[in-house]
């Protein structure tokens, strides 16, 4: 119906004809119609203003009203919407001194659904894994309707910015992306208005021309930008999981955010363009733009991680979250779910620690590379990657609660930056001081698919702890091609030289295997390093991973194997003597495998020379007399010269 009508409600009307939609708006004109509300329906600035890590934001709250729709079927059969207001509150807008009055009245008026309206619930919770969005949306095609929105550049009134930005958009969905891109491009949030309120108007034409708001601003422009284009947008309010949120914490008084809901394709879905546009550091005191699409018509089930809506109808869920399930619920930031990750255990923000461990695990589609730090360390934990995620067991080293933070990238990308996506507290009530860990040891411990792809194929121990109770141990990889190792063993509680950790590793080469036989020096945990580099490659050798190895047995005091010079070939091996300190005034036992060669010589106080038989040259030295022991090769029957290739050292009497 059209013209000025009464103060107060108006009646619904019901149209009859089968091409005709009935529409009374709550508060706005309805573009094309000449259809105008009276101002008594006008919605005023709603609550509070969340920025992501941002959850203690503006406390107003004003009155508000929805725009809910009911379908009906014509006679025609034709689906006719009416529209009906709810949830209103009458009255001036409360001046800031009224703020503490109306805030206690914030939960009753929050906006609702009506009982009328077949509402579109998302069917369960959690998430099914299969979308982010609620919606199918394909950002490829929307790449000619951003870039032409970001380029509007109106701000003289909403109803220009909103005809500018229809030129290119022919669908809801469009129009809403228009708005949303502009608005998240060219809205900054306003610190400095957070921080003084007086100064700040959160009305939607002074939001445009200032070019800056808190979220009550974003999303009161957005809900009128959307009714002038003719698309029913709620703007929502509720608790967050922004600035300022401690692990944990729960939520008591008034809304603390603001965002918004749009009706698309017969059900609701949700958005916050606060969270769109960027982010404010750590001392809020400054705004950078950061566009996140996360936050664009996101699942509802991933939406409630860090929104809580007064009215629960709007989680849009099927059961809904109580609250003390958000409190309680571990938080996902938006990288979480940008990176391709899928779940993450265990799901409270706050773990206990059993006999001095906690345990996390994420679950992802692809190849993910992970990182952590309890309380700004990586000391403490022994991550593993596992094909599709990762495993991380903490050991704290001091009772009390420990921030953990989960961190990932993805293994392609160039950049060596990793986002935070995870945030847990660690409650330990006792240490395991038997899980300190050597500082060398670099996270994540042992082989996994990056390795793989570093061509060390089938580890005989997957495991990223390696026990030895002797003090002796080997590892054995089947390497690709055209790759060289490189070996080193690493200890807080040792005098290990450089030289001296890559001594106590042997390595030995059959065709494309290579075992490294380790002997430990002395009991207690050691970090084995492994590099590589392409043989044909000039240049240094690059780090590829590391292993844990552990031995209890105070016993233990292997020395290092002996001295290998460059004319050792990779493939040559040594069967006996393995130890680099043979000792004194005995005969010991040479065995060694090396081909190519004329002659073998040891040198210690007389020169004995080895025999070749099947592959192997074996003989005989007396250690008398001298402190070094030297095995050299000659090349060439023609040559004169022998190459030094192994040195031992002798025991002093």
């Amino acid at each position: 119906s059209r013209g000025p009508k009464p103060h107060g409600l108006q009646e619904e009307k019901t149209c009859t004809m089968p091409c005709a939609y009935t529409l009374i708006l709550a508060g706005r004109r309805l573009p094309g119609t000449g259809m105008h509300l009276h101002p008594a329906w006008q919605a005023a600035p709603s609550p509070g203003c969340g920025m992501p890590h941002d959850p203690s934001l503006d406390q107003r709250f004003p009155r508000r009203v929805g725009l809910t729709l009911t379908k009906h079927l014509c006679e025609s059969g034709i689906d006719l919407l009416t529209a009906s207001p709810v949830g209103w509150s009458w009255g001036p807008e409360p001046r800031f001194g009224e703020m503490e009055k109306e805030q206690r009245t914030a939960r009753k008026n929050t906006p609702s659904l009506p009982q009328t309206m077949t509402t579109h619930f998302f069917p369960a919770y959690p998430w099914d894994k299969s979308s982010l969005k609620s919606m199918p949306v394909d950002l490829q095609q929307f790449e000619k309707l951003d870039a032409y929105a970001l380029k509007v550049n109106v701000k003289n009134s909403v109803e220009e910015l909103v005809t500018a930005l229809l030129k290119q958009a022919r669908t809801d969905l469009e129009k809403v992306r228009a708005i949303w891109m502009w608005i998240c491009h060219h809205i900054e949030y306003d610190v400095v208005g957070y921080h003084n309120k007086s100064q700040l108007s959160s009305k939607p034409i002074d939001v445009l021309q200032m070019g800056k708001s808190i979220c009550e601003g974003y999303a009161g422009l957005f809900e009128q930008m959307c009714s002038i284009a003719g698309i029913q947008c709620m703007k929502l309010s509720g608790y967050s999981k922004g600035y300022g949120y401690k692990m944990g914490q729960t939520f008591t008084g008034d809304s603390d955010h603001a965002w918004n809901a749009v009706y698309l394709d017969g059900r609701w879905h949700l958005l916050d363009s606060t969270w769109g546009s960027g982010a404010v550091d750590d001392s809020f005191t400054k705004f950078t733009f950061r566009y996140n699409e996360f936050y664009f018509l996101t699942h509802p089930a991933l939406f409630i991680n860090n929104h809580f809506p007064d009215n629960t109808n709007w989680q849009l869920l099927k059961p809904t979250l109580t609250l003390k399930d958000f409190e309680n619920n571990m938080l996902r930031n938006s990288n979480f779910y940008m990176l391709g990750l899928l779940t993450a255990h265990p799901e409270t923000a706050v773990i206990q620690t059993v006999n001095g461990k906690a345990s996390v695990s994420v679950d992802c589609r692809s190849a993910t590379l992970f990182t952590f730090k309890l309380k700004g360390t990586d000391e403490h934990g022994l991550m593993t990657l596992k094909k599709h995620g990762m495993k991380l067991d903490i050991y704290p080293q001091k009772t009390g609660s420990h921030k953990l933070q989960i961190f990932a990238k993805p293994s392609k990308a160039s950049e060596d930056v990793y986002s935070c996506v995870l945030e847990y507290v660690v409650e330990c009530k006792s240490v395991d001081k038997a899980m300190r860990f050597p500082k060398d040891l670099h996270q994540p411990v042992g082989p996994s698919w990056f390795t793989e792809r570093q061509g060390f194929l089938r580890p005989s121990h997957p495991d990223p702890i390696i026990h030895t109770n002797d003090g002796r141990c080997s590892v054995t990889f089947t390497l690709g091609k055209d790759i060289s190792i490189l070996a080193s063993l690493h200890s807080d509680n040792s005098s290990l030289t450089e030289d001296m950790g890559r001594r106590h590793i042997m390595q030995i080469h059959r065709g494309n295997q290579i075992e490294l036989k380790i002997h430990l020096p002395h009991a207690g945990n050691f970090v084995l390093k492994i590099y590589a580099k392409k043989k044909s490659d000039p240049g240094n050798y690059d780090y590829i991973f590391n292993y844990l190895i552990t031995c209890l047995n105070t016993e233990v005091k292997w020395p290092a194997f002996p001295q290998s010079y460059s004319k050792w070939v990779e493939d040559y091996e040594i069967l006996e003597p393995l130890s680099g300190l043979l000792p004194a005034n005995r005969n010991v036992q040479f065995k060694l495998k090396m081909h190519g060669i004329a002659k073998v010589l040891v040198q210690a106080e007389n020169a004995y020379p080895l025999t070749q038989s099947r592959g192997y040259w074996e003989g005989t030295c007396n250690t008398s007399g001298c402190r070094e022991v030297f095995v050299m090769v000659h090349e060439n029957a023609n040559h004169s010269f022998y190459s030094h290739v192994l040195k031992y050292e002798v025991e002093t009497q």
